[in-house]
């Protein structure tokens, strides 16, 4: 590459970390005033500091989106900002109001928490397709079909169906042998004292929770459907549209964990929640990968076997 290229690179770069933290402090502000009067333990670094982490790693990773994706135009900007905010944001900000609601998070509070999302996702997210230079026009392989669009009803329905249940043991099983292991975490959610094995634990969850195993199979769903215009749209192989799907459903989900956070006040709960949901979240995000980049004919083609 040369140094002109390198440095455009780097000038662009700048301008969308810059752009970036602009729009993220903007959809802050929307829910100023409206965050519980909570003191909260100090993130892992300062607020500076986290602020251009969160900055510097979420750019990377819309810049990663856009220039591995065959798609241009009002086709990207349109299947990336849905996708950067359907699992950025409301994926996320259901589960907020289904375990947080009678916790940190009031009646007014809740809808601007889905709002805040919309700077970044609806702004940030065309400028950088237009910045990166892949705002206008339709490439030739805008019309290459993809296989994943050829498989036939019932293998979607195979699939959305693994898809399901995948996502059901990775979540159980990080939230369980990751996330309640903290005592604290525990206490917080209304469980305090000893645990309890996972059977009992799990059974009793069916028994004092049982919408909870149906929303994260909601949940899982609409995952899935925010991958499909990264699937789809992929310009490079499987392997590293895997890769890119589980940094997509782990990364802008948890990084704000370092910062400080009235909602989740305790340090130690805001750690176990990142280590248990950036790691689910990108296994499960391969997964959906490996079920649905291309047509499988059985379920030996389905694991390589011939």
């Amino acid at each position: 590459m040369k140094p002109l290229n390198v440095l455009g690179w780097i000038l662009r770069f700048i301008v969308l970390v810059i752009l970036f933290n602009i729009f993220f402090i903007l959809g802050a502000q929307l829910v100023s005033g409206l965050i519980p009067n909570i003191k909260s333990e100090p993130g892992l670094v300062s607020a500076e500091t986290a602020i251009l982490i969160i900055s510097i790693v979420s750019t990377l990773l819309v810049m990663a989106l856009v220039l591995s994706s065959r798609w241009r135009g009002w086709k990207l900007v349109l299947g990336l900002s849905l996708a950067y905010y359907g699992a950025v944001t409301f994926v996320m900000q259901i589960e907020t109001w289904y375990f947080l609601s009678n916790i940190t998070v009031g009646v007014e509070l809740l809808p601007r928490l889905f709002l805040m999302g919309i700077p970044i996702a609806f702004i940030f997210v065309p400028l950088a397709v237009f910045i990166l230079g892949k705002g206008k026009g339709k490439g030739k392989s805008d019309f290459v079909s993809n296989p994943g669009r050829i498989m036939e009803g019932k293998e979607w329905v195979l699939k959305l169906v693994l898809i399901a249940m995948t996502y059901l043991v990775l979540y159980w099983s990080a939230g369980y042998f990751i996330a309640w292991q903290n005592p604290e975490l525990r206490a917080f959610y209304g469980n305090p004292g000893e645990m309890l094995p996972l059977w009992t634990h799990t059974i009793n969850t069916f028994h004092t929770d049982p919408g909870l195993f149906p929303f994260q199979i909601l949940r899982a769903m609409l995952w899935t459907l925010c991958a499909l215009p990264v699937i789809r749209g992929s310009k490079v192989n499987a392997r590293w549209t895997a890769i890119l799907v589980g940094l997509f459903f782990s990364i802008p989900q948890n990084i704000g964990h370092i910062l400080a956070n009235p909602l989740l006040p305790i340090a130690s709960i805001r750690f176990s929640h990142m280590i248990e949901t950036a790691s689910s979240t990108f296994i499960f995000g391969m997964i959906v990968v490996w079920l649905l980049h291309r047509e499988h004919k059985s379920i030996g083609d389905l694991f390589g076997l011939k």
